[in-house]
């Protein structure tokens, strides 16, 4: 029940160091690159309409057993838990300026979509109490969590008395009535909401990820930055009357086919996948892979083992291609050209389902970086093109702020300049969002420039 930091943003500079550059270079086009002496105004992403989870309610209702009966660790819950009657929301601490607005939109959708009687309140005796803290002294206490949610407590002083002993342990609780959330009060707008939306969501229900889900922020693999249709299919069913607080797994696997075709007509339909639980051994070589602390090569040999047993499972979808994705991260400045392979591979497996389109929206972060820095601007558009749209569909600001800085270099390349100087400006409305700080926001224009053979270190800031 804690966000980790990943791979939710895609980091591109390495390419730079490792790809040959032309030899027809021409350092004088640095003198036309826009340089940016203020940033525009943040941007945010408008209400969109509700939409329907994709898949049908026979593998619906496993995943729901499975994120409501299981902790991440595998431990069994033994009941099931949740609020009883209206849900108050408060928010405590140093809380940035992003947090009351996104907070209030998100608990506008779990009501409307959801259906879950949820309102922000500013009573010392809410149901749930969000705490924004500095993010050293929150890792202080969980170092590998960008945030997380605890049960029984309502401020950070509670939980430090707390934090060891059975009162937060959530395989004791017979039904929820206080649970507090704690978040960095010194991060980007978006780490911020996708905090929200993740911890809130496990809060109300489920306190499990899944790998094997393509949909769904309830993934370990932080793909999905916001809450989904599926997400919230799982919330209406956990606030349904046909359950309750007490209900065993198998109690809730009788109600479960005849509430989900209540709520979702539309998934009940013949077809998908069986029942398909993903291995410790896969998930303990993943969380190796991703693990900071470890030495480059250890990661690398981590990644290949999930990429071989993901084939030796014979799986397809989000989690073989995640492995791919991840080994090709790691090997970016090691081996580019194995690296180069790697994302090809993971954009082939997710190119297969319609469920895994953000995730290929990913991967063409990685693709473009390769095409750029060769020096072909109508593959860098067409790979950014496609992946545009979907980043803003799923409210990705961050990654929808990168693709744009990359299709501003593609359309210099291909001679469109006043298109690229409007691109990269609109791009950094996004940044602001999505990576906070104007040095991130810098920064992150930089990588992107100087993948770009024919600006080098030469381009201005």
């Amino acid at each position: 029940m804690k966000r980790m930091r990943l791979l939710m943003v895609p980091l591109v500079a390495f390419l730079a160091s490792c790809t040959p550059i032309p030899n027809n270079t021409i350092p004088a086009r640095a003198a036309n690159l826009a340089t940016v002496s203020a940033l525009p105004p943040m941007k945010t992403f408008a209400n969109r309409a509700p939409a329907i989870a994709s898949r049908p309610n026979s593998e619906i209702a496993q995943d729901f057993l499975d994120l409501a009966f299981r902790m991440e660790s595998g431990r069994a819950i033994p009941v099931m838990t949740r609020f009883d009657g209206p849900i108050s929301v408060r928010a405590t601490g140093a809380t940035p300026a992003s947090l009351g607005p996104d907070l209030r939109r998100l608990l506008g959708r779990i009501r409307s979509e959801a259906g879950i009687d949820i309102f922000y309140t500013t009573s010392e005796s809410a149901s749930i109490t969000i705490h924004a803290l500095p993010r050293a002294e929150l890792q202080r206490a969980v170092p590998s969590a960008a945030c997380f949610v605890v049960p029984r407590v309502s401020s950070w002083e509670e939980f430090k008395s707390a934090r060891r002993s059975p009162q937060v342990d959530w395989t004791t609780l017979n039904r929820r009535d206080r649970v507090a959330i704690f978040v960095p009060s010194d991060t980007s707008p978006q780490e911020l909401r996708d905090c929200l939306h993740e911890e809130l969501a496990q809060a109300l229900g489920p306190l499990n990820d899944l790998y094997r889900l393509p949909d769904s922020v309830f993934n370990d693999d932080n793909i999905h930055a916001v809450l989904t249709p599926f997400d919230m299919l799982i919330l209406r069913a956990y606030y349904a009357p046909e359950l309750s607080n007490g209900m065993t797994r198998g109690n809730s696997a009788v109600q479960l086919p005849r509430l989900l075709s209540r709520i979702n007509p539309a998934g009940d339909r013949s077809g998908g996948r069986p029942s398909n639980d993903t291995s410790r051994d896969w998930i303990e070589a993943m969380e190796a892979a991703l693990a900071n602390g470890a030495s480059p090569a250890k990661r690398r040999a981590s990644a290949a083992t999930a990429v071989g047993l993901a084939r030796a499972f014979g799986w397809d979808g989000s989690r073989r291609g995640f492995a791919h994705f991840a080994f090709g991260r790691l090997q970016v400045g090691n081996q580019p050209e194995v690296a180069l392979a790697s994302f090809q591979a993971a954009n082939n497996i997710y190119a297969q389902s319609s469920n895994t389109r953000l995730h290929s929206a990913h991967v063409a972060v990685q693709l473009a970086a390769f095409s750029l820095s060769s020096g072909d601007g109508l593959l860098t558009l067409e790979l950014v093109n496609r992946a545009i749209p979907v980043a803003t569909h799923h409210e990705n600001a961050a990654l929808l702020a990168t693709l744009m800085m990359f299709r501003a270099e593609a359309l210099e390349l291909t001679g469109r300049i006043d298109e690229a100087r409007q691109v990269r400006l609109d791009s950094l409305g996004w940044a602001r969002y999505g990576f906070g700080s104007e040095r991130n926001v810098r920064a992150r224009l930089r990588e992107v420039q100087e993948l770009n053979p024919f600006n080098g270190a030469a381009s201005g800031l």
